[in-house]
């Protein structure tokens, strides 16, 4: 497994709110660390027996956290995630949808500057069947196995994680990147943890329209050992015309789900066009 292991100590910012509360119950239920919240003006609360914090400093010194999931709006997410940044943490997940762009690259510049990792935004999180989720995957689509799956979708990313447990298959560790035009981590970091991952013995990477990214990664498959499985989303897509998520947008045949197909089959990758074909390929070479 990657990023999310057994020593991943983890706050919820935003955890007094509505989906911090509920999100945060979820990920106690499956067996993840959650060891504080942090809430400006509610410290001393408890939710879900969880310790209420009013500052990501002192709730990493009470703790001992490693961590963070953030689920603070929109507006105020940028401050969240510099906060979370300056305490100290190693892995940030941010799962808030609607940033501004702008705040996006100034927390993830300033992110990759430390060293820290950051997932998202606009993402459904991270999940590691064997200890548990930081964010909003349902894990009850989750088999424990050796497959990677990394993806900027979500709901897409449940659908094929299903399909995989259907077919007797399970997962090591699951990656929602998210779907905006810029984020944390981008498919070649998550693909170069996974190929060196003893846990992980193949990967599934599911892209969509929209933007260069798998065409980026599609560079780095060409190097792995590790047999990867990609499939495109939006293969009937017209071009010129957005199509849900902020990325997905196509333009002179750039971002198409034919030039994706394309690079990622040139690369070596085994390219499923229907969702069925993935745990079929799989099976080919996971026993």
């Amino acid at each position: 497994m990657i990023l999310l292991d057994e020593n991943t100590r983890a706050i919820v910012q935003g955890i007094t709110g509505k989906q911090g509360s509920f999100h945060t119950k979820k990920m106690l239920e499956c067996g993840t660390k959650i060891v504080g919240g942090v809430t400006p003006g509610k410290g001393g609360m408890n939710v879900h027996g969880v310790p209420v914090f009013d500052t990501v400093k002192e709730a990493v010194k009470e703790t001992d956290a490693n961590a963070s999931v953030i689920f603070v709006p929109a507006p105020f997410a940028k401050d969240a995630v510099f906060e979370a940044i300056d305490a100290g943490l190693d892995l940030i997940v941010v799962i808030t949808e609607h940033i501004p762009i702008q705040d996006t690259m100034e927390f993830v510049n300033y992110a990759e500057d430390l060293g820290v990792k950051i997932i998202g935004p606009n993402t459904p999180g991270i999940a590691s069947p064997k200890v548990g989720k930081l964010g909003i995957i349902p894990m009850e689509v989750l088999n424990v196995g050796n497959i990677g799956i990394v993806s900027r979708s979500g709901t897409l990313t449940y659908e094929i994680a299903h399909q995989i447990k259907k077919a007797g298959l399970g997962v090591s560790t699951c990656v929602g990147i998210g779907g905006d035009p810029i984020t944390g981590l981008r498919y070649k970091e998550v693909l170069e943890l996974f190929e060196e991952d003893d846990e992980t013995e193949a990967v599934v990477l599911i892209g969509e329209i929209g933007g260069g990214a798998e065409e980026e990664a599609s560079k780095f498959i060409k190097k792995m050992k590790k047999p990867v499985v990609g499939y495109i989303a939006g293969q009937s897509a017209p071009e010129g015309k957005r199509m849900g998520h902020a990325g997905a947008i196509i333009e002179k045949g750039k971002g198409t789900a034919k030039s994706k197909m394309k690079a990622l089959e040139e690369a070596g990758a085994y390219v499923a066009r229907r969702i069925s074909d993935i745990p079929k390929i799989l099976s080919e070479f996971i026993k």
